[in-house]
């Protein structure tokens, strides 16, 4: 009977029908063909030994025999790999190879049907097979026993002539042969021939192993002697204080380690004493003892409590960052009245360069504590941070206790960087294995799987960093203590360049003479030749600057005129470029860098009535324009027929970048609005906010880094929502005085104010 079957590509692995093996499938094809096998045939599949060992060989390079096999079970384990148990049932003869999809083939097959053996030779050929396989059954004591049940018991040739075949340990070319091979005649007379060679082996095998069993009893024998000595030494008192053992020993008996563990490493330590150091294991478990013995346990570095003086180090080393500093000093004032105060989980969120690294750094140094830093931007592997089993090759602890132990410390900082941009993937899901070691209620008795005895962590002070507070993952979240660090204004960025940036490069940099520079030069710098919220790149920039200088031998004298001669490369797009037509408005963002200007455009024009969107938009801010639509019909803000049969463009300039968020609506509402009744925006007004369907303007965030946005892009008249108001304590009054903040509550309060009296 013909049929067609899903084909299945094996190179090193040779199965034969009644054989049942296990496959760990890694390749995305192999799963697929597994995955239409159980929808569409029964879980059967075609095994099939392609006679190449090309990677990618052809459909010519398969052979016209193949195995047809019965998925019994399969498994899909957490690496991602498909664990498959194939049991063989029947050989089948190939008349087509065809395609089934683009990476899957399948074959036309049919079942061979062979001519019945002659009964005497069949009887003679069972015998000699039977004769042969008790012979080398025999040769091989160790052999189990269900073996030789199966030869006694069977007398089908056909069906012995695979079994034993599976059993005996032929090379794949060998197996392949018999595979391939459909008549049982023909295969048991080879078969005979290879029991009979395996025997000869051995019978080989075995008088090396007799030669060998001699030399390792001699090798027994000084290792017996050897322990003898010890034993007499060990009676006598004498100990051998230059072994490793006795080391051991000695570091263990110095540490304040809790009793189960201790003794655990006491049982560890003795095992290693009875090995033999020639044994592989040695070197693991000296590994693993040097790892354990050498963690910082129940060690502490003598803290600084004093307030006064870590607010005195913090405000030397940093502006500014008063939320993260009366923290600090708030723990420690606490820690004074209870000194088995668990540390805070703080989560500094805020723009790149603002200084979430570095503040950490000189918390760490006023603390008198030591600093170590885990990134875990791009981490999915949760073995990273609590180690892998020491069975493994290459097992290390993870990275919390690689930390401890550089440290020195039980109560270091440890700043986790990049929260934000970890992954969660078939590997696992780091951040749940980060709330073990970060939550005080569970981290007093932390296991790391290299280790595998509890350590305390609830002394360490972790401190997380994040670009963008809703990137961090959900479970972590509400357990920590966001404290928001907010973009630095142009006032700031030169107080810190003159108090903070400016000193460090002349310390580098070893000079004694120093820039004779203005403020307002620094500003120009800061406009025209940084674009950041925090200060990194300005540093980069003033570096460049003064080694310029000093290189070259100039005047130490920088202004406004001769700023070009060293800096060439200018990235002034802060001010927002001139809008000279209607259905254009400003629009203020807050990123992961900071705040940002954009602008919204809308057209309007003949069409179907629906309204296209373009500008990389997020599904929120889809909805946005969706509300300002609806809101513009149903309060009568437009003529009814003003978009019949007319189709609405909005466009958000710069469409590399992906824009999301909501507090943009009342920006689209005004710019739809322009469109339709022609009239311009000032290119000095910019908005923030969203809108509901009734007009209300909704709470947003982020309001201290757009107002600097919109500053640095030289807006004049800010539209903000009221219910917003609060946030502008946050702004410096520099700021607040050279630009006109309109709170609003309701879009009709925009309307009557750009609109009422303009339109025709």
């Amino acid at each position: 009977m013909d049929y067609t079957i899903l084909v299945m590509l094996l190179k090193d692995l040779v199965i034969l029908p009644h054989q049942e093996i296990k496959l760990e499938l890694k390749d995305e094809i192999s799963k697929k063909i597994v995955k239409v096998s159980n929808k569409k045939y029964n879980n059967r599949v075609l095994i099939v030994n392609p006679t190449t060992t090309s990677k990618e060989p052809s459909v010519e390079d398969l052979p016209k025999i193949g195995v047809a096999t019965y998925i019994k079970n399969k498994l899909e384990l957490s690496n991602g790999n498909l664990r498959l148990t194939l049991k063989g049932e029947k050989r089948v003869e190939v008349l087509d190879y065809n395609s089934f999809s683009d990476e899957i083939i399948c074959a036309d097959v049919m079942d061979i049907n062979l001519p019945s053996l002659d009964e005497d030779n069949r009887n003679v050929l069972l015998k000699k097979l039977k004769e042969a396989m008790t012979q080398y059954l025999d040769a091989s004591p160790n052999i189990s026993n269900s073996i030789f049940t199966l030869v006694s018991e069977n007398d089908d040739l056909d069906f012995l002539t695979d079994a034993i075949t599976s059993f005996l340990p032929l090379k794949p070319s060998k197996k392949l042969q018999y595979m391939s091979e459909a008549n049982y005649e023909k295969r048991a007379l080879s078969l005979i021939k290879d029991i009979k060679l395996e025997i000869k082996y051995l019978k080989l095998e075995e008088k090396i192993d007799n030669r060998v069993e001699m030399k390792l009893s001699e090798e027994q024998e000084e290792y017996y002697l050897k322990e003898k000595i010890k034993e007499i030494e060990s009676l006598l008192g004498i100990k051998d204080t230059s072994s490793d053992t006795y080391k051991y020993y000695q570091k263990l008996e110095s540490l304040a380690i809790p009793k189960k563990s201790h003794d655990k490493l006491f049982e560890e330590i003795k095992k290693l004493e009875r090995m033999n150091y020639s044994s592989p294991e040695t070197a693991t478990l000296q590994s693993y003892l040097d790892w354990t013995l050498n963690l910082p346990w129940q060690v502490l570095s003598k803290e600084n409590l004093n307030a006064k003086k870590v607010m005195t180090s913090l405000n030397k080393s940093h502006y500014g960052l008063e939320k993260i500093k009366k923290r600090i000093v708030d723990y420690i004032n606490i820690k004074n009245i209870n000194p088995s105060l668990p540390s805070p989980i703080i989560c500094l969120v805020g723009p790149p360069g603002v200084g979430k690294t570095t503040i950490t750094k000189s918390i760490a140094a006023a603390l008198n504590r030591e600093f170590y830093k885990i990134s875990v931007g791009g981490l999915n592997d949760s073995v990273e941070l609590v180690g892998s089993r020491r069975t493994y090759l290459g097992a290390l602890p993870g990275k919390v206790m690689q930390g401890l132990r550089k440290c020195g410390t039980s109560n270091p900082v440890i700043l986790i960087d990049e929260v934000d941009k970890m992954v969660k993937d078939y590997k696992g899901d780091p951040a749940s294995t980060l709330l073990d070691i970060l939550d005080s209620t569970q981290n007093k008795t932390f296991v790391d799987n290299y280790i595998e005895e509890p350590f305390d962590l609830s002394n360490v002070l972790f401190i997380l960093t994040a670009n963008d507070l809703k990137n961090i993952p959900y479970t972590l979240i509400d357990r920590l203590e966001i404290i928001e660090l907010a973009s630095y204004t142009v006032y700031e960025k030169v107080d810190i360049c003159k108090k903070y940036i400016l000193p460090k490069i002349y310390k580098d940099l070893n000079l004694t003479k120093k820039l004779v520079i203005k403020d307002e030069t620094i500003i120009n710098i800061i406009n025209n030749y940084t674009k950041e919220a925090g200060v990194r790149n300005l540093t980069r920039v003033l570096k460049t600057l003064v080694t310029k200088i000093v290189t070259t031998k100039s005047s130490m004298v920088v202004n406004d005129q001769n700023l070009s001669k060293y800096l060439e490369e200018t990235v002034n797009d802060h001010e927002v470029s001139k809008i000279n037509s209607p259905g254009i408005v400003n629009a203020l963002a807050y990123t992961s860098f900071g705040g940002a200007t954009f602008k919204v455009e809308c057209a309007i024009y003949e069409g179907r009535e629906e309204v296209m969107v373009t500008g990389s938009l997020g599904d929120v801010l889809k909805e946005s324009i969706k509300v300002a639509v609806s809101y513009l019909k149903e309060n009568k803000l437009i003529k009814e027929d003003a978009l019949k049969e007319k189709t609405i463009h909005i466009h958000l300039l710069d469409g590399a970048t992906k824009k999301e968020g909501p507090s943009c609506g009342v920006a689209i509402t005004t710019a739809i609005l322009s469109e339709i009744y022609q009239v311009l925006i000032e290119q000095t007004i910019s908005f923030t906010g969203e809108i509901s369907l009734k007009g209300d303007i909704l709470k947003i965030g982020g309001l201290r880094e757009k107002i600097i946005a919109a500053y640095n892009a030289k807006i004049k008249t800010v539209y903000i929502p009221l219910l917003n108001q609060n946030d502008l304590k946050e702004i410096p009054k520099k700021i607040l005085d050279k630009l006109e903040i309109k709170k609003v509550s309701n879009y009709q309060e925009i309307y009557q104010d750009l609109f009422k009296n303009n339109i025709a």
